[in-house]
Parts: C-alpha cells; structure tokens; sequence
C-alpha cells in the first residue's frame, strides 16, 4: 500500500537574492489536487510579479499566508500531502524514475521530475476533520521541507499557552484577533464575510452591534468605528513596497553613487519618419508594431559599435571597468506596480525586424506584470521613451549598474532650417545620462552625435556598421 507524508514548501529566492516577496494570489485552495510545476500562486517581488510553480504533485493542506502579506524568503508559506513510495517500490524506483518524463522547473532553486498529471481536483476535505486512524505499515506522516531547504518540524507558534486545535482556529488577521480580544469577542461565534471566510474588523463590529455582548464592550466598539478626523479623509496613504519600493532604493543609490552628467542634442529628424512610415507598408514587416523607438534603439545598437566605452560597468569591489562585448537594451516601462527596466538580451544582434518584435513583446509583458526577474536583471544601456507622455527632454537617472541611459523626446512638427530655408520638420531633442567615472565628455558626445545622425539620416548607417 501506498504511504503519505506532508511536504512544506518554503518561498524561494525568487533572483537576485532578494530577501521577501508578497503573496498577491492563491491560484489553489485546500483541498485541491496539483500536478508538479502547476502554478499555485502570484507572488510580487521586489522587481516583478511572478508566477510561482508547485514542487509538489499532491494535496495542498495548508496554505501558511494570506494575499497581501510580505513573507520572507524561507518560511514555509503552503503545505501539500504527498505519495510516498519508496518503502514499497525500492526495487523499481530506478527503472520507474527513468520512465517518467523531465521538465525544466519554472523557477530556479526548486523543481523535479513530473511525478503526475491532469487538471487540479478539489477534494471534499478540511483540515478539521478529524484524521483517520493511521496504519503503521501504510501511513507515515513525516513533516519535510522543500528541496531546497532543509526539513523543519511543523508547530503551532508559541502564544504561551497550549494550542490543542491549531487546525480549528478561526481564520483572522493579527490586529482582528486583537480587536476581539479587547471587545470581549469569541472569533468561534463570529462568522466571516471575507476571502474564504477570512473574519473581517467589519465583522467583529458587526457582531458587537449585533447586541450579544454588554453594554460597555458596545460603546467600546462604537468608539473604535467611529470616522477618522476630516484631516484624514483629504489624505490616501499607500505602503511602499514591491516595485516601487525597489525603484526607490536602486535611484537614490544610483543617484548620489554614479556622478551623473546629461548632455542634450535636438535633431530634424524627418528623414527617419519617413522611414518609418514606408517600412509599416513594407510587406517584411507586415503585423509588427513598428514605433520611433524602433528606430531610436537600432539607432543606439549602432552607435554603440564605434562608442563601446558606453556599454560598460563600474566594479567597484574589484577597482575595474567591466566592458560588455554584446548588449542587453532596456526598456524603462511604466507599469500599474511602477517603473521597471526590462531589457532585450543580446540585441545587438538582431535585425531591425527582430528588434521591432523583441520590443513589442517586451513592452506588453511589462505592462501586463509578468516581465520575469531574469528579463529585469544583466542589462547594460537603457533607453527611455518620454516623448510618449509628450515630454521633450529631461535628465534620466541610470538604472543601476549601467554606464548610460538616453532618453527620447517626443516628435515635434516645429519651424527649422531646411537647405537654407526655415521649413516645418519633424524635430525630437535626445538627452544622454551617463556615469562620468567610465565616460568622459568626450565619449558621451560623440555617441549621442552619431545617434543623432542616425536619425537625420539613416543612410549613416551603412558609413558606422
């Protein structure tokens, strides 16, 4: 007969070593059936929001966290009920394991062979039930932690007192409880209107109002609800964390880290317009999205090859300039969780209609919160497109660990000399950011030069290639 033991899967490191991740959504329940590397959950990291693969084919028993709590990397944050064979089937485990078949984990530190497959089952069982009897040579309930942690003893958290029903305690927030218990308020006689019957503040009160407890827990509880002074109400205060909370720390440790310089070029660029608009009618590029950015990042690709110094990093812990023989372009995206910098791994080496793809998918990833810390991660010169919003020039700060950033206006029809004339032309003023301890003036300028002259007139391209 086949024996079970109960695995805890502790959150993992998601990259980067980041140190905490906040658990935005359970895409399982207790109760339901996984296969291996089926998603279970949405956790936002400090860079992204991730999707996060089950370890396990199992059971879930227990899911340690609820959405909206930040947990630490380590603790033990869902717990599945899992086959263990290997008492019964020693002999065959070899042959058995060569016949299953192999993914790749979805994330890395954590992942196997897939031990099962089909579509998650709920189960008609809750953690109350009373267990049954367990038979010694069947049942094993071994409590494991995930492969990537060693094995930890599951128990109760230390209240000072005895916890003889952990299972069976009403589910609630930590400031809910303590609510109660200045109210008088038994949680087991409390029914709960939240995400799967999590007993909210609100119904704490209304179980007060409800006229079941004295008088002076009543009053107590009125004087707890009562509306916040006017002053509050003309404020919204909103935590900081995830991504921007990221953002913040990586710009002011760039800020006051890199000496920033920004230098400034506005350039006619019509030529490069007209480009644009007879290669949308080109049939090779027919159904990609093809944008000013297009061209302003194969512009930057290019110049890059006669200006390598700009592609570059500072290491400070080894006292040398690291410069990069390929590219990694990012793409500052504004995103609903704030701005990341995504890049486009190896860019330098696609083609313009490669790019134009590569910037597409990138963009609609970002926006979308489902760009993966391995896209936010190795870039070495980024671009931001301001002239979206209608801005024309600004002083970018460096994404951390870069040697460059240009940032790109917006397209202005605006008078300009024109062969002797003034003339209406289509003008953009680029504005280069970069970290003067690896670029000197003379670098910087001559690189924004030649992405100006791309532009002006992208016949230069065949003179730089």
């Amino acid at each position: 007969m086949t024996a079970t033991m109960i695995k805890e899967f502790r959150l993992p490191d998601l990259g980067e070593g980041l140190t905490e991740s906040e658990i935005v959504s359970w895409k399982v329940g207790v109760g339901d059936t996984v296969s291996l590397n089926q998603i279970i959950a949405e956790v936002e990291t400090a860079k992204a929001v991730v999707e996060l693969p089950s370890p396990f084919a199992g059971v879930i028993t227990a899911l340690h966290e609820q959405p909206g709590t930040v947990v630490e990397v380590g603790k033990p944050i869902v717990s599945f009920e899992v086959k263990d064979d290997a008492g019964n089937q020693a002999a065959a485990a070899a042959p058995a394991e060569a016949a299953l078949p192999k993914r790749e984990p979805n994330l890395v530190g954590y992942g196997a062979v897939v031990e099962s497959t089909g579509r998650p089952v709920r189960r008609q069982r809750t953690l109350a039930e009373p267990a049954p009897p367990a038979e010694p040579e069947t049942q094993a309930q071994v409590v494991e932690s995930a492969p990537v942690v060693e094995p930890v003893e599951t128990r109760p958290a230390d209240t000072g007192t005895p916890d003889t029903n952990a299972a069976e305690r009403p589910r609630s927030t930590p400031p809910v409880r303590k609510l109660a218990k200045d109210l008088g308020v038994d949680l087991e006689r409390v029914a709960g209107t939240g995400p799967s019957g999590l007993i909210t503040r609100d119904d704490v009160r209304n179980f007060v109002g409800g006229g079941d407890l004295p008088a002076a827990a009543q009053e107590l509880a009125a004087q707890e609800v009562q509306p916040a002074p006017a002053r509050a109400e003309r404020e919204v205060r909103t935590p900081i964390k995830g991504v921007r909370k990221f953002t913040a720390a990586a710009m002011v440790s760039s800020a006051f880290t890199a000496p920033h310089v920004t230098e400034f070029l506005t350039v006619d660029v019509t030529p490069a317009m007209e480009l644009l608009a007879r290669l949308k009618e080109s049939k090779a590029f027919a159904g990609h999205k093809l944008t000013p950015l297009t061209l302003v990042a194969k512009a930057v690709l290019i110049a890059l090859r006669r200006n390598p110094g700009l592609n570059a990093r500072w290491d400070e812990a080894n006292q040398e300039i690291v410069q990069f023989n390929y590219v990694n372009l990012g793409i500052a995206a504004a995103t609903p969780r704030g701005l990341t910098v995504p890049n486009i791994k190896d860019a330098d080496r696609l083609a313009l209609v490669d790019l134009s793809a590569a910037l597409a998918e990138l963009t609609d990833t970002a926006r979308a919160g489902k760009t993966s810390p391995e896209d936010l991660s190795g870039g070495t010169i980024s671009i931001t497109n301001i002239g979206v919003f209608g801005i024309d020039a600004g002083t970018p700060i460096l994404n951390p660990g870069e040697a460059a950033i240009l940032a790109m206006g917006a397209v202005r029809k605006t008078p300009w000399e024109y062969q002797d004339q003034v003339a209406l032309r289509q003008v953009m003023t680029l504005s280069l950011s970069f970290d003067h301890r690896l670029v000197d003036g003379e670098q910087g300028s001559r690189f924004l030069a030649d992405v100006g002259a791309l532009l002006a007139d992208p016949g230069m391209a065949f003179a730089m290639a």
